[in-house]
């Protein structure tokens, strides 16, 4: 402790003998002035986040833009005459292009999920937050709305002067047409993610003359004000204190994950200067404290501080930061994409016993999804007997049971069934010997089995029965039921 304050002192007598230098002062956020009754603690969403241009900026848009058109695009898609991709939660069936899903498939959603979460893992552990930042649809409408807000009601500086004006006309107006704006957007996104659920073309025909129903019309209402609510209002408060995943990722981080930086060595002190002054005179590093790093975030945080769980890896104080460097003529990445270890002077380790494990429980889960896909036979069978009556005895002296067969096609063609019953010596059976089922629709079958009492070795036997696809004797189920006599 001694010596850090000798050296601390001997660090300030060295700046002090170059120049007097302003310490980095604390970062400000400006949040409108509220009159009589305002909340005394201005509530975080009224972070006022500057625009910003650059390299880092445009690949998210991109991948926005590119992420935003696939998610409208794809309930529009028709597959063999029908929706491509429907999750019909009232009938209990996924449709996913040429393949359809029942409750009896779980298991191929409960890999799916495990192949999800285990890509995020990896991806967390190699490159930090970066699903948050690009991806993540809380942010990519976060974007949406704010550049609406910014066409609407101009530039930070221009709404934070038009906050603090009373209300005339030029202001309500401009309030107005941003949230209708706001609540159109998240309209026409409620109607499309309601839209995967149920018939889409229906869904946006009926919808606007008051012929939807109740529940698609209450759905529709509530996704709207919840993206309304969560990326105009709420914004980064979704991510810093809702969303779970803020909470735990930092578990998945070490000194190796890519993570939003600033270069402290190189930095540091920070302090304004001219243009055209060396740094190096004045006993100053490269950062000018401009706090633009501050007022780009759409969070409020400044990345000077540190790691924070708060930070998205959005990557706007990059492109804010390079631009300040590129106008200096200092060199960039003064806040980069970067590892600590890096910034120690280390070398990164991309590879490491957590990624492998990651990657390696990815592959394993990701193979047993495919497996389970490839090897699923689209043939489902149930059978149930009649509850009614046990078992009776036709005029020929023979015992009959009588059964349903539950003939569930889970393939999206229409397929013809052979039926067949085994299983006891000369079974007469009384049903059809084909049935066609049409494609992901269930075929309810009545049979009748009849055998003669001299080939029952006891009162109760199973009996066997196979359905069979006509066109793929491979697709075949068979179901053993009980055959009662007395």
């Amino acid at each position: 402790m001694q010596q850090d304050s000798q050296h601390n002192d001997e660090y300030t007598i060295q700046v002090q003998d170059k120049a007097p230098v302003d310490l980095a002062k604390p970062v400000k956020i400006h949040p409108p002035k509220g009159g009589k009754g305002a909340n005394q603690y201005p509530p975080n969403d009224r972070i006022y986040v500057r625009e910003v241009k650059g390299r880092v900026e445009t690949m998210r848009r991109l991948l926005g833009f590119a992420l935003m058109a696939l998610f409208l695009m794809l309930p529009w898609l028709t597959y063999q005459g029908e929706q491509a991709i429907l999750l019909n939660i009232f009938e209990q069936r996924f449709r996913i292009f040429g393949l359809t899903l029942w409750p009896q498939d779980l298991t191929i959603l409960a890999w799916l999920f495990m192949v999800a979460a285990f890509a995020l893992f990896l991806v967390t552990t190699l490159w930090g937050r970066v699903w948050c930042g690009f991806t993540c649809p809380q942010t990519t409408w976060t974007f949406i709305f704010m550049w609406f807000e910014r066409k609407i009601e101009g530039s930070r500086h221009q709404r934070m002067k038009l906050d603090q004006r009373p209300m005339d006309a030029d202001k309500f107006i401009r309030k107005t047409l941003k949230h209708l704006a706001w609540l159109l957007v998240a309209l026409f996104t409620a109607l499309t993610f309601v839209g995967y659920f149920t018939d889409i073309r229906a869904l946006f025909s009926e919808f606007f003359v008051l012929q939807s129903s109740a529940w698609a019309v209450g759905f529709v209402l509530f996704f709207t004000f919840a993206t309304y609510g969560n990326a105009g209002w709420m914004r980064e408060i979704m991510c810093t204190h809702i969303c779970p995943y803020a909470r735990f990722q930092s578990a998945m981080f070490d000194k190796d994950t890519f993570i939003v930086a600033y270069d402290e060595k190189r930095g540091e002190p920070r302090g304004p200067r001219g243009r055209k002054v060396e740094p190096s005179k004045l006993g100053l590093g490269d950062c000018i404290d401009c706090n633009l790093c501050v007022q780009v975030c759409p969070t409020g945080i400044d990345i000077r501080n540190g790691l924070q769980y708060e930070c998205i890896n959005c990557g706007a104080c990059i492109d804010a930061c390079d631009n300040v460097m590129e106008k200096m003529g200092y060199p960039k990445k003064l806040i980069s994409f970067t590892t600590e270890r890096r910034l120690q002077g280390g070398e990164t380790k991309v590879w490491r016993l957590k990624s492998v494990g990651y990657g390696l429980a990815l592959l394993a889960l990701g193979a047993l999804l495919v497996l389970d896909v490839v090897f699923r036979v689209p043939l489902e069978l149930d059978v149930v007997r009649d509850r009614n009556t046990l078992y009776r005895e036709n005029q020929q002296g023979f015992i009959e049971n009588v059964y349903q067969l539950r003939i569930m096609n889970k393939s999206q063609q229409a397929q013809v069934y052979s039926i067949h019953a085994t299983g006891i010596e000369d079974l007469e059976y009384i049903g059809p010997a084909q049935v066609e089922v049409a494609g992901g629709e269930v075929h309810i079958v009545p049979i009748t089995v009849a055998i003669d009492p001299y080939f029952l070795s006891a009162s109760l036997v199973e009996i066997n029965f196979t359905v069979t696809a006509e066109s793929d004797s491979r697709v075949s189920r068979q179901t053993q039921s009980n055959f009662i006599s007395r």
